[in-house]
């Protein structure tokens, strides 16, 4: 009796696993069945998806770029006239030595007076003036996000003349950030309720075509479930297929993008280059779309079987 119940638990397994393939084949082959339509839905699934996708990519690479700029960060301590090399060396290893500090840079001024010859071109003009009116000048590179605590403390300083440090600017930066990815959020909620919707029109334009035959399934003793199934596929098939596609077009337009952005990030000094979806994320969109797009048709199908469903008598 245990050998029977062992040896009929793999053959259940097995039918259900068939009937799975089945369906995956099935479903498959009435999507290819009909092409145009096909490319059809995918494109405008791909559209839909790619649209928040691009931005919320737009919004990592300026997050990205904001936090590269360490000027927005770094904090100017300019040093009184009277105070000698050795002793603002000591000052910066003691600045080093706080953990609220994550580096210090020692400029002296014959450091700054040969940077601001380079780039101004006022050579002849600046011998002229004999002695070098430049501080020294030490820049403060924060540890942690609490900026303006540590540019109060370097004022106080017996040391500082000057203490430049724009934290508006960044605050600033930071409330857009913040409000770019809630616009992020809000569209990518929007268009992925469209691109269900798009599914499930889909499916319940594929499922009317089939009425008669779910019809009889039904009278024959199917159960939801077996009819359901290459309905759900089906749309899975869409939402893989939408997601490859706005992957392409997202890839597309990065390859478009990323030589003049290059360009335009070395016209400024800087190395920012654009970064786009790794594998792993790349493998979480497909996940994601394939699953909306299998919500999509459960959705349809649900409602449709609750309305064919044979009444007891």
């Amino acid at each position: 009796m245990n050998s029977r119940s062992t040896a009929s638990a793999p053959s259940r397994l097995r039918v259900w696993f068939d009937q799975h393939l089945h369906s995956i084949a099935f479903s498959l082959g009435r999507a290819l069945r009909k092409p145009w339509a096909t490319l059809l839905t995918i494109a405008v699934m791909g559209l839909a998806l790619a649209l928040p996708l691009g931005l919320s990519i737009v919004m990592d690479n300026l997050r990205h770029f904001a936090g590269s700029v360490q000027q927005s960060r770094e904090i100017n301590l300019f040093l009184k006239l009277d105070v000698a090399p050795s002793a603002a060396e000591r000052l910066a290893t003691t600045l080093r030595s706080r953990g609220d500090v994550a580096a210090v840079e020692l400029r002296t001024p014959e450091q700054a007076l040969g940077e601001f010859r380079e780039n101004s071109g006022l050579g002849e003009a600046i011998d002229a003036l004999g002695e070098n009116p430049l501080p020294t000048l030490l820049v403060v590179t924060p540890h942690g996000d609490d900026d303006a605590r540590l540019a109060a403390s370097l004022e106080a300083l017996a040391e500082a003349d000057l203490v430049q440090h724009d934290a508006l600017w960044r605050q600033r930066l930071d409330n857009w950030l913040h409000f770019g990815q809630r616009v992020v959020q809000v569209l990518s909620t929007l268009l992925g309720l469209g691109a269900l919707l798009v599914v499930g029109n889909t499916v319940r334009l594929d499922i009317q075509s089939r009425r008669e035959e779910i019809g009889v399934l039904q009278l024959l003793g199917a159960s939801d479930g077996f009819i359901r199934r290459p309905f759900l596929y089906l749309g899975a098939w869409y939402g893989l297929g939408a997601g490859l596609l706005a992957l392409g077009l997202l890839a597309g337009a990065g390859a478009a993008l990323r030589e003049p952005l290059a360009a335009l990030s070395a016209s400024y000094g800087s190395q920012f280059s654009l970064k786009g979806l790794d594998a792993l994320h790349s493998g979480f969109v497909l996940l994601g779309t394939l699953v909306l797009g299998w919500l999509g048709a459960w959705a349809v199908t649900g409602h449709f079987l609750r309305q064919t469903r044979p009444t007891e008598t």
